[in-house]
């Protein structure tokens, strides 16, 4: 059965076009979003849901969303996304950072421009008769300097088109690295000596909680007189009441706003001052930044719904379309070691290390970790927990994760070694896959051995003494459960030995208790993978 798309929002056609050609059903509903009751009625058919910025996807939303796996918003902004909502119903979200970067980079310098000239108040002035030539004196932004708060895709873009009008530019940005400000021509400064140098400030950071309010009263306070704010990014990182007391003040000499705290925006303080020019959220409104966003969430949300390929999400690793194949096994392998230990664990986990060894470790790991994640807490917290919701349940609950990448180790050109400890033990299993493409069990508790994964089986650490394997036999026997592999592995004659035994059916309570009480055994455990 093809998989089912909603798009919700005004989107290019183009992207019902790629969606078709790939074989999804696609219900193209431009103005659903609009209608929240009708919108979350409609959601629980569909695997995949493409929005722009007019559908709310609420909690509510996603709750009722029984079948989505991923959600695409055509555009950078996903606050009109409850994106931790979704994360723990395990629903991937998508967005397409780069689709409109160059169109909101080219919109912030416009605005800048038309701010430093007074270019839309003079239009207005003109328009209406007057010839106010003295009265619209502007500033060259030629050497002047352009204070960037964020210096992601975008704002490394605005950078790039400052320095082509000749301006200095500066930037705050926690993630910025000293080689990539070089490498852009950008001067990295701490938040304070940016607001006192910029002769021009513009925002390009996502809004966070950290950056909420971020230009404020006293930030406003900080930067030089004469100073011009812009922000093209979102609403909420300033405080639009401080900035109309600064302008008013005459401390600020303007400021180009095209997002707002509450959007529609249909009254706003700012409005009212001369010295502020305002335009409808446009930063990605333009035909190609568009069709753009459309055609790259399109093809993102096929390509997770067909192949697994992970492009642009918020809450997963990504995984492109070349490694998903090669992926697959090594996800399979990863979840079911997970599972291994899931499920004999008995208190909670305090740490896990997970070992990539050899060509495993060339692989993107961060895909594999979340794999083996969700494996291992299923067995306590139940099957809504997958790859995207693993690694944020596991951080949620204290969890201590180490990934370890080592060089080829033994026979095996590659393998993972999972250990998990907890408040009274230590539990560790190891595994690789096969050319046969097929997940095996190498190691359990440090001994060597060799298992593929059963259905059903049984696992079994005991005294390496002679009579162990027909009494558990016999018992398994008298139960009428046929065995259908039995792997065996030990520390030394006579020490430590672990079993796994595959079996048909699952291995019933009272079955399991009779193992427990034969006189070598020192654990048993029933698994099913």
């Amino acid at each position: 059965m093809a998989p089912k798309v909603l798009i919700s929002d005004k989107l290019s056609e183009t992207a019902v076009k790629i969606l078709e050609a790939r074989g999804i059903d696609v219900a193209y509903e431009p103005d659903l979003g609009k209608d929240k009751e009708a919108f979350i009625a409609r959601l629980p058919e569909f695997d995949g849901l493409a929005v722009r910025s007019a559908t709310k996807v609420t909690a509510r939303a996603i709750e009722a969303a029984k079948n989505l796996k991923v959600i695409g918003r055509a555009g950078i902004g996903v606050d009109n996304i409850d994106v931790p909502a979704a994360t723990a119903r395990g629903i991937i979200v998508m967005n397409t950072p780069l689709g409109n970067a160059v169109t909101t980079a080219e919109h912030t310098i416009a605005m800048m421009l038309a701010l430093a000239r007074k270019i839309p108040q003079a239009n207005e002035s003109t328009k209406a008769g007057k010839w106010e030539k003295s009265k619209f004196m502007g500033v060259e932004v030629y050497r002047k300097t352009l204070g960037l708060i964020g210096c992601g895709n975008i704002g490394s873009i605005v950078a790039n088109r400052a320095q082509g009008l000749h301006m200095r530019v500066i930037a705050f940005d926690p993630y910025l690295t000293e080689e990539r400000a070089r490498e852009i021509g950008v001067e990295k400064v701490d938040f304070d000596e940016l607001l006192a140098r910029a002769d021009f400030l513009s925002l390009h950071t996502p809004l966070t909680d950290k950056t909420r309010h971020i230009i404020d009263a006293e930030a406003l306070a900080k930067m030089k007189k004469g100073a011009r704010v812009i922000n093209c990014a979102r609403g909420g990182l300033v405080v639009e009441s401080d900035l109309y007391e600064a302008i008013k003040s005459g401390h600020i000499a303007g400021a180009a706003m095209d997002v707002f705290e509450e959007e529609p925006a249909r009254e706003n303080p700012l409005f009212e001052l001369e010295e502020v020019i305002c335009t409808p959220h446009l930063g990605a409104s333009t035909t190609e930044a568009q069709e753009n966003v459309a055609v790259q969430i399109a093809e993102q949300i096929a390509d997770y719904l067909l192949t697994g390929a992970v492009s642009n999400a918020l809450n997963m690793p990504s995984i492109t379309a070349e490694e998903a194949p090669v992926l697959k096994p090594y996800i399979e392998l990863a979840e079911k070691l997970g599972l291994f230990i899931g499920q004999i664990i008995g208190s909670a986990i305090r740490d896990v290390t997970i070992e990539y060894a050899g060509n495993v470790g060339e692989l993107n790991i961060g895909a594999l970790s979340s794999a083996l994640l969700a494996g291992l807490l299923r067995p306590t917290l139940g099957e809504d927990i997958n790859m995207v919701s693993a690694p944020v349940v596991a951080r949620e609950r204290g969890m201590t994760i180490n990934e370890v990448r080592q060089t080829q180790r033994g026979v095996y050109e590659g393998y993972i070694r999972l250990e998990v400890s907890t408040e009274n033990s230590r539990r560790s299993v190891a595994g690789t896959v096969f050319a046969d493409g097929k997940p095996r069990i190498i190691q359990a508790k440090g001994i060597n051995m060799e298992a593929e994964f059963g259905p059903h089986m049984l696992y079994v650490v005991n005294e390496d003494k002679p009579g162990f394997l027909g009494a558990m036999g016999t018992i398994l026997g008298e139960a009428g459960l046929n065995i259908a592999a039995f792997n065996l592995g030990r520390a030394k004659p006579g020490g430590e030995a672990v079993a796994l035994v595959e079996v048909d059916e699952p291995v019933p309570e009272e079955v399991l208790e009779r193992v427990k009480k034969l006189p070598q055994i020192k654990w048993a455990s029933a698994l099913e993978f």
